[in-house]
């Protein structure tokens, strides 16, 4: 496994030297995307990137949980979560662990 993160200024670099954009509009453009993706997660829109995956907002009702340490019954309280089903593709780029 490696160590490496992709992190904004890596997708920001990867347009800039692929789109052919400036570097500053390619951030920009990166920081649109970022932010139009949150923006649907936020208001509970599922964002399908086709070859790539699916996220999505699930609620999750109260339950019980128990502490593992002591046993002890604890309430978790509802909530949203994030979820990310990845597609065919991606799960079988993964496991061949190849690029592009």
């Amino acid at each position: 496994m490696s160590d490496k993160t992709l992190t904004r200024m890596d997708l920001s670099e990867a347009v800039f030297r692929e789109v052919g954009l400036s570097r500053n509009e390619s951030a920009q453009l990166v920081e649109s995307v970022l932010q139009h993706v949150s923006d649907a997660l936020a208001s509970g829109d599922t964002v399908k990137i086709s070859s790539f995956g699916t996220f999505s907002v699930r609620d999750k009702s109260a339950r019980v949980g128990r502490n593992p340490k002591t046993g002890d019954e604890v309430p978790i309280s509802p909530r949203r979560v994030l979820t990310f089903r990845p597609s065919h593709l991606m799960k079988d780029r993964v496991v061949a662990g190849t690029k592009k």
